[in-house]
């Protein structure tokens, strides 16, 4: 009895709106444009900084990743904020969300 109870009552209510992000959060990263050649693609590099784990020192890592740059705008030496995406290619799995800072360009 009170099983079907609960059932109507849950059937009464509105269902849950899912939030516009459906997916999950996505991964974000922040770095630096090197290339700027191909055509609505980008080469970023972000760096991160780890402790060595026996020497305790620090170290810098830097990654290269292939973004996708859908109007062309990045030039090199930009800030980027990267935002995972499904696989565009073979190599590009991230998305230019936002420049975060220009460079200044000599005319």
């Amino acid at each position: 009895m009170e099983q079907e109870a609960m059932k109507e009552q849950a059937m009464k209510q509105p269902a849950v709106k899912q939030p516009e992000d459906a997916r999950g959060r996505r991964q974000v990263k922040i770095g630096t444009v090197v290339s700027d050649k191909m055509d609505k693609t980008v080469v970023v590099i972000v760096q991160n900084t780890e402790v060595h784990r026996l020497y305790h020192r620090h170290i810098k890592r830097t990654v290269k990743f292939m973004a996708h740059d859908e109007r062309n705008e990045c030039r090199v030496g930009d800030r980027v904020l990267l935002v995972s995406s499904r696989p565009l290619s073979k190599t590009k799995r991230w998305r230019v969300r936002e420049i975060v800072q220009k460079v200044e360009r000599d005319a």
